[in-house]
């Protein structure tokens, strides 16, 4: 019965009432992952604001983040007076992962940027979504060509949990829109051209005419532009 209403999510226009049928429905753990970029924002206002219980707001914190991603992460605590939870990665990982390549090693190759992707990220999240039942993204389908395949609900084999992307139909004007008329606090570098945040040292601003993850990690081919989060 369960795994019936989950994959009538694939369905589910409503993302208010989906989520709030996913916390009723589902007897196992639920957590949304965020990362403060507009598409998460809009998430995090519908479970907040409607006090959706059952679903855990989490974020990694890499330790390399923009001041104004620790800025916008402030101020939604405030506003909702809510509880979000940070996963860090293991200082003796990240230690010996400077101290052998160096502080900007990710620069010099795909595979040491992915190591510190792995370090800083990956294994984080492993942690984060260790026996979790669902997992709640703000991923959509525009956003690249790896994600223009998926599907609003999806079994993570490797993971073994459901995946589920409730704004994957959903273009940036209207979350943009979304976020501008119910007063939802957002990443300020979004004003300056910056469209897919990450870390600071690989992310930049993107410039008109380029695709939305060109501002992460630049140096690389486009076919490279993941880090292992969503695979």
């Amino acid at each position: 019965m369960q795994n019936q209403f989950l994959e009538s999510l694939e369905s589910q226009t409503d993302i208010e009432e989906g989520l709030k049928n996913l916390s009723k429905q589902v007897s196992g753990k639920i957590v949304f992952s965020t990362s403060f970029g507009i598409e998460d924002q809009v998430l995090s206002h519908i479970i907040f604001q409607n006090k959706i219980e059952n679903i855990e707001v989490f974020t990694l914190d890499t330790g390399r983040l923009f001041p104004q991603t620790y800025a916008v992460w402030d101020k939604t605590l405030l506003q909702y007076n809510a509880t979000i939870k940070a996963y860090y990665p293991s200082n003796e990982k990240v230690e010996s992962y400077v101290n052998t390549n160096g502080i900007n090693a990710f620069y010099n190759s795909v595979e040491l940027r992915k190591e510190c992707c792995f370090i800083r990220k990956v294994e984080p999240l492993n942690r984060a979504l260790k026996n979790v039942s669902v997992w709640i993204t703000g991923l959509r389908a525009e956003q690249s060509d790896n994600r223009s395949n998926l599907k609003k609900i999806e079994w993570d084999e490797e993971r073994q949990l459901y995946k589920y992307n409730p704004l994957l139909d959903w273009t940036t004007e209207e979350v943009v829109n979304y976020l501008k008329q119910n007063g939802v606090p957002y990443n300020t570098l979004h004003d300056e051209n910056f469209v897919s945040i990450g870390c600071a040292p690989c992310t930049r601003a993107t410039q008109p005419g380029e695709d939305f993850r060109a501002g992460r990690w630049w140096w690389e081919d486009k076919s490279k532009k993941e880090c292992g989060l969503h695979r």
